[in-house]
C-alpha cells in the first residue's frame, strides 16, 4: 500500500510531469495542476490507479510498461483503490475521501487505441480498473515511497 508514482499535468492535453512531490490542498486538490481548485465534477480534486492494473493492461496489449498511461495523478502499489469508495484514508501527510471509481472515457479510449485494440475495446477494458476519484480532506504534502492507510471508522477526520 504504497505510492509508487506521482504525476500532475499543467494542462489539457499536455504531457503529465512526473514528481518527487505533490502538495495538497483541503477542497482544492493538487497544487499546480490543471483541475486545481475547480469543482466541476465529485472527485475531480485527485486521481489514483493501481500499478498492478496498469502493467497488466500493458502486458496485455504489449506495450512497454508506462506507468503514465492513465493520466492519473498518483500510482499506487498493493491496495485495491475500489475499495476505499465511500472512506476516508490518509495518503503522506494528507488525508482523503474516495467519492467514486474512476472510469475511463472516450478520450482514454482514443489515447491508448491501437491497430490491435479499438477505442470502445480500451474503455471496456478499462471499466472497474480506472481507479479512483477523491478529494483532499487535510492538506499536505505527498511523496513516492508513502503509504496509504485507512482511517478506521471512530479515529476521526484529523
Amino acid at each position: 500500500m504504497v505510492v509508487e508514482r506521482l504525476f500532475l499535468s499543467l494542462a489539457r492535453g499536455e504531457t503529465q510531469r512526473e514528481c518527487r512531490q505533490l502538495e495538497l490542498l483541503t477542497g482544492q486538490g493538487v497544487v499546480g495542476d490543471r483541475h486545481f481548485a475547480r469543482a466541476d465534477w465529485a472527485g475531480q480534486q485527485l486521481t489514483l490507479v493501481e500499478a498492478e492494473e496498469i502493467e497488466r493492461f500493458c502486458a496485455h496489449t504489449g506495450r512497454a510498461n508506462d506507468l503514465s498511461l492513465t493520466r492519473r495523478n498518483v500510482v499506487t502499489r498493493g491496495i485495491r483503490l475500489n475499495q476505499l469508495v465511500g472512506r476516508q484514508f490518509r495518503l503522506g501527510a494528507c488525508l482523503l475521501v474516495g467519492v467514486e471509481t474512476c472510469e475511463p472515457c472516450r478520450t482514454l479510449g482514443q489515447r491508448l487505441a491501437n491497430d490491435a485494440l479499438s477505442a470502445p475495446e480500451v474503455v471496456k477494458y478499462w471499466l472497474g480498473r480506472g481507479g479512483l476519484r477523491a478529494n483532499v480532506l487535510a492538506s499536505g504534502g505527498l511523496a513516492c515511497g508513502d503509504v496509504l492507510t485507512v482511517v478506521e471508522t471512530g479515529e476521526g477526520a484529523a
